[in-house]
């Protein structure tokens, strides 16, 4: 009460004080108002926020979806199962290319056509791209040449088989394989396990013997990385998929795995250590020319694969690999046929430790054939696939 005897009423909320009873309830109510008009207003704005949010991340997990999508199509073209066809189709393709280009005339494009799809009816290499006497060509090269070197290996002769129109930028392992079996064929030890393969079979044919292989059960698991089929497509093989064909024909063979450097610098010394002990076993004397019974190699690295002939240790005791790329030409390799080569057609060769820096290699070697029974063990094997490492 005031001094006057008025009668005096305080809001709960703000403290303001009024005579009359209606006007505090109409000021209460007020209060009520915008308090309850806040509120909703936050939920309201919760919501929308909860609304945008959810709306931003499913536009994320889409692009995300979208990059994973054009990714896993990259590496199905890299490697070769994008469905866009094999050797045949790209050989036309690049002939007509070629043609178009004003490189190849019509006859000669008509000409290769017909060649190509006979030799893909009988499933032979077509030897366009093959050079033959090269091993015994660095045998008279050694003899008399190259004072740098101590002592060289080489091994049983082979025949060199570059890429060609219809493989060029995925057929190196195919290549490899070529190489790896003209020497085997020249190797009468290997007569019985290769007396349905005589003359070397084309890119191809090499597709589908690496599908018979799985069918018998050779790697399934890496059967299932190409969906148990290779003919018709460009994918890319490596060192397990020469191991299960090589088995296969019943050729003895192993991968080695060389999973990490093992010098300086990122090298791989006991790559090319175990290298030499693969060609000198059984092959010592004091001879600085040893042309031995083993068979070249087949070495894989990311992306690429060549096959290893031989292994030169130089005056310095340094170790200098010699190897067959599939992307090195016929004209070069022609070059080292040449008896008045001196020395510089050798490089492309020549591999030594410091030129040998990806992070991880791994060979296949050969040693002798397989009985049916060690086949049908080694089958067996390869379904929990484990290759020798190097430590």
């Amino acid at each position: 009460n005031t001094e006057n005897g008025e009668q005096l009423y305080e809001c709960p909320m703000c403290s303001l004080t009024c005579t009359d009873v209606q006007i505090l309830q109409e000021h209460v109510d007020l209060h009520l108002e915008e308090h309850s008009f806040s509120e909703g207003g936050n939920l309201r704005d919760l919501e929308l926020a909860q609304r945008l949010q959810t709306e931003e991340d499913k536009q994320q997990r889409s692009e995300e979806e979208r990059r994973e999508r054009e990714e896993f199509k990259k590496l199905q073209r890299q490697y070769g199962l994008d469905n866009s066809g094999g050797y045949k189709q790209q050989l036309l393709k690049n002939m007509e290319r070629e043609v178009d280009r004003g490189r190849m005339q019509p006859f000669e494009y008509h000409k290769r056509k017909a060649d190509m799809m006979e030799s893909l009816a009988f499933g032979i290499d077509d030897g366009k791209t093959k050079t033959s006497g090269v091993i015994e060509a660095l045998c008279k090269y050694y003899q008399s040449e190259n004072k740098d070197v101590r002592r060289v290996w080489l091994s049983t002769a082979v025949d060199h088989f570059h890429s060609s129109l219809g493989d060029k930028g995925w057929g190196c392992g195919y290549r490899n394989f070529q190489m790896l079996l003209s020497s085997l064929l020249q190797n009468s030890s290997y007569d019985d396990c290769l007396r349905d393969t005589v003359l070397i079979p084309s890119i191809p044919k090499i597709q589908s013997m690496i599908e018979d292989a799985w069918k018998e059960g050779f790697d399934p698991h890496g059967a299932s990385h190409f969906n148990n089929r290779l003919h018709g497509t460009k994918a890319w093989i490596g060192a397990c998929e020469i191991y299960s064909l090589l088995t296969n024909l019943r050729i003895k063979c192993r991968i080695v795995d060389f999973h990490k450097p093992t010098g300086p610098m990122g090298t791989h010394p006991r790559l090319l250590e175990w290298i030499l002990c693969y060609y000198s076993t059984d092959n010592e004397g004091s001879a600085k020319v040893v042309h031995t019974s083993r068979p070249p190699i087949y070495l894989q690295h990311q992306g690429h694969s060549r096959t290893v002939v031989g292994i030169e240790e130089r005056k310095n005791r340094t170790l200098c690999l010699l190897v067959f790329d599939p992307g090195c030409p016929s004209q070069e390799m022609q070059k080292l046929l040449k008896q008045s080569s001196d020395g510089t057609s050798l490089k492309p060769l020549q591999k030594p430790v410091g030129s040998l820096k990806e992070k991880q290699y791994q060979i296949v070697a050969v040693d002798g054939v397989l009985t049916l029974e060690e086949k049908a063990a080694r089958c067996h094997a390869s379904r929990v696939f484990t290759s020798e490492k190097i430590p």
